[in-house]
């Protein structure tokens, strides 16, 4: 940890919440950042990537606030998942702004369920602005086999690795489609299944968000493509996410976690250029 990082405890509930500031080294910049986790990480993320994502915001100018949610890293209490956490992020937000009075205004960072929980909570605080969104959540009974079918299987179809490997292993093409047959099965059995609540409490937050967001979509991530599935084939999605306040950046060969340093350093980059503009 580096002189300009500051580690703390704060939060309104029971059980104290453990967050790291990253200082801004070009002060100056009216807008902070608050890092959402996804999943079970804590707030280093995988492959280092929220500490270098807040280390980079830093050095741009741009005051970064990362930590763990109730019950989770070293954070205490019991977790309450992903739908349930706007109070933490209500106390990170106050926190980063009595640490860094300057940051009036407020961009939220999340990956995965971490950008669905961000979408849900943005509309309800008028001091976020902004939102950064990687691989937004949005799974459902149908989701993942129509990921599939359209992401997985049409990128095996265009990988002449998969066809040199049916020339010396013909049994791999019977495989493929019997795949994809199942999952073509399972996408229309589920394809009347109810849309969970997280699901619609993101378009509604969505809905209801006036400010700009950022959008990054992994080209090798199947949560990726159920997103992108999500707002290409209904109208209020495709309404809400194709106005003119929003941009997508897609990144073709970066997996779910931006697991190597070219596709970690073009998101934080980018990052910090829509914070700043």
């Amino acid at each position: 940890m580096t002189a300009a990082e500051q580690t703390f405890t704060f939060g309104a509930g029971p059980a104290p919440l453990i967050g790291v500031l990253h200082h801004a080294q070009a002060p100056g910049n009216s807008r902070g950042v608050v890092v959402v986790v996804g999943g079970p990480q804590y707030r280093v993320g995988s492959h280092r990537q929220f500490l270098l994502l807040g280390r980079t915001l830093a050095q741009r100018g741009i005051p970064t606030l990362r930590f763990d949610q109730t019950g989770v890293g070293d954070s205490g209490g019991d977790p309450g998942g992903f739908e349930n956490i706007d109070g933490d992020l209500r106390s990170a937000i106050h926190e980063l702004q009595k640490h860094a009075p300057r940051a009036q205004r407020i961009c939220l960072w999340g990956l995965c369920d971490g950008a669905s929980a961000a979408l849900m909570y943005a509309a309800s605080d008028p001091r976020v602005d902004r939102l950064i969104l990687l691989n937004p959540w949005v799974r459902s009974e149908g989701s993942l086999a129509q990921a599939y079918i359209d992401n997985y299987y049409r990128r095996r179809l265009r990988d002449p690795a998969f066809w040199r490997r049916v020339l010396t292993d013909p049994v791999a093409l019977l495989r493929g489609l019997v795949g994809y047959a199942g999952n073509l099965r399972e996408s229309g059995r589920t394809a009347v299944a109810p849309v969970p609540a997280f699901v619609e409490r993101m378009l509604a937050g969505a809905c209801a968000f006036r400010g700009r967001m950022l959008i990054v979509l992994s080209g090798a991530d199947t949560v990726a493509a159920e997103f992108s599935a999500l707002v290409a084939r209904h109208p209020a999605w495709s309404d809400s996410f194709g106005r003119d306040v929003v941009t997508v950046l897609r990144i073709d060969a970066a997996n779910h976690t931006f697991s190597r340093r070219q596709w970690r350093d073009q998101v934080a980059e980018r990052s910090a250029d829509f914070v700043l503009e």
